[in-house]
């Protein structure tokens, strides 16, 4: 075992958490492109780079191998806006910005950040790094949010948990609360979503689980205010009216979760409104996939497999159960009607603030992936290991004729401490590194201390794979498999919990839904468990 690792053991042991231990629209006068600039006027939560202190015994294990802290420049956010509910807690206060967090901060690019160098051409199997560039939406995303603002109240994630309607079911290792997410394997604790959100096997649904993401990727002290919280995205399946993305905030403490849906904001004429994400957005065009999601900060970065990413911010969460022009009562109905606004029945509603999408313009979109080219956007996932942290995106590709698609690629991008893109000095925001997949069919990436963890599916019907990879194979720039773990039947995105040492994922498959995680650094186990040793 190697010294980092042992820290990160050391770690896990003192700082373990709650999680494991309990666990259509009016027409568009003026709809443009996306994009916006930060809604630096909202209220948001405090919240710590990857700098910040942890508790002594992270710092004690830290120190052991003499680890540096990778730190970010933190511009930390005013504290969360108040509920509209009288008498609820509000989030945490705002922390002190720290010495050194410059006015570069303010425009999204770092101070001192160098334009990337043009990218020599690329080693057989490297990929390029001059294709992973991505360029900023238009700025006119702001004043709509703002319209919004003036007219709906706002909601802060610690009451959004406080105040959640529907009941996750928790269970022991080696007791699932749904045999079929591991198809009878031996494996470790679940959460169970409903069953009106689990289904059952073989069942017509209109949501599908994709993306993961907990409140350790958000902050380092694994906390927002005085909760913890993981995420999940669902696409709608189109069953009518199509509905396009939701988040769950699943409150592990409790065992509550609440759906938020996803929105776009535009405006109808004088009047702010919204509709469902879609690729292109123009109003009539199908949902996106979501296959992924990654929470940094008060931001939320959603997948968008053609485009890019597209964030949503904490302090934005649109509160229709307590406003007096709120409908939350007609499923078939989005946005503003008759000086109403719906959300398809539900409560909550968190409209887009920016688009970062290819420079080179958007992909096709499918799952034949290209070896070279503006690349596809899967997946997200946070590697806080990494000074600055870094937002990691990859590539889900299908198999070709019969034959292994391992054209797939990863790539890191650096963030700052305001939770948004560290731009180069050409106004751009540059990957660092890219990577070559080396296994088709890759549903979730992430990183942690030079380690990759990949998460491979297998069908509705098969387990799939955990599988960890490194740098440091042949040939060089692509990824290089170390082992091979068994994963649950339909896996998909993966997330890193540094101070638990586990990554977390959710599968996808009506009656085989649930969310687990497995140990980071397991020990050899060849007993046919979830997460241990495949073959």
């Amino acid at each position: 075992m190697s010294p980092t690792t042992a820290a990160r053991r050391a770690v896990a042991a003192a700082t373990l958490v709650l999680t494991t231990s309990i666990l259509v629209p009016d027409t568009a006068s003026a709809r443009s492109s996306d994009g916006s600039s930060d809604p630096a006027t909202g209220t948001g939560r405090a919240w710590s780079p990857a700098g910040s202190t942890r508790a002594a015994a992270t710092a004690a294990a830290s120190a052991a191998v003499g680890a540096t802290s990778a730190t970010a420049e933190a511009a930390a956010p005013s504290a969360e806006a108040a509920s509209a509910t009288a008498g609820a807690p509000t989030d945490a206060p705002a922390a002190a910005t720290p010495a050194g967090a410059g006015a570069g901060e303010d425009t999204d690019t770092a101070a001192g950040a160098v334009t990337a160098a043009p990218a020599a051409a690329a080693a057989p199997g490297s990929p390029n790094l001059a294709d992973f560039v991505m360029e900023q939406g238009s700025n006119d995303l702001l004043p709509r949010i703002e319209a919004l603002d003036a007219r709906l109240p706002k909601m802060g994630v610690q009451n959004l948990l406080l105040q959640a309607n529907r009941t996750a079911t928790h269970s022991s290792p080696g007791d699932p609360c749904n045999d079929g997410a591991f198809d009878g394997r031996d494996g470790p604790a679940q959460w169970c979503f409903n069953a009106d959100d689990t289904r059952t096997v073989g069942a017509t649904v209109e949501w599908m689980p994709q993306g993961i993401t907990t409140v350790a990727d958000a902050q380092a002290d694994d906390r927002w205010g005085e909760r913890q919280a993981i995420l999940v995205s669902w696409y709608d399946k189109d069953l009518g009216p199509e509905k396009g993305v939701r988040v769950t905030f699943l409150d592990p403490e409790t065992g509550k979760y609440r759906h938020v849906l996803l929105v776009y904001p535009y405006m109808s004429g004088d009047d702010p409104t919204y509709e469902i994400l879609q690729t292109p957005q123009d109003g009539d065009r199908p949902g996106i996939h979501a296959g992924g999601i990654a929470w940094y900060g008060n931001y939320l970065y959603v997948a968008d497999t053609a485009r890019g990413v597209r964030a949503f911010d904490m302090r934005y969460i649109f509160d229709l159960g307590q406003a007096d022009n709120g409908n939350t009562d007609d499923g078939n109905r989005i946005g503003l009607h008759g000086g109403d606004y719906y959300s398809y029945g539900y409560r909550y509603v968190m409209p887009q603030v920016h688009l970062f999408g290819n420079e080179a313009g958007s992909n096709d979109g499918d799952y034949d992936c290209e070896p070279s080219g503006p690349p596809k956007y899967s997946y997200v996932s946070i590697d806080r290991s990494t000074s600055p942290d870094r937002l990691i995106t990859g590539e889900y590709c299908t198999n070709t004729a019969g034959a292994d698609n391992k054209d797939g690629r990863v790539a890191t991008w650096p963030l700052t401490g305001s939770g948004l893109p560290q731009k180069a000095g050409d106004g751009l925001w540059h990957a660092d590194t890219a990577q070559r997949l080396p296994e088709p069919n890759i549903q979730g990436v992430t990183a942690y201390e030079g380690t990759w963890y990949l998460s491979r599916s297998r069908g509705s019907n098969e387990n799939g794979y955990l599988i960890e990879a490194s740098t440091s194979g042949e040939p060089a720039g692509v990824l290089s498999v170390t082992r091979t773990r068994w994963g649950g039947v339909g896996v998909e995105d993966l997330s890193y919990w540094p101070s638990q040492d586990t990554i977390w994922t959710v599968t996808e498959h009506p009656g085989k839904r649930a969310i687990y995680s497995c140990p980071a650094d397991a020990p050899p186990d060849s007993a046919g468990r979830l997460c241990g040793d495949a073959g």
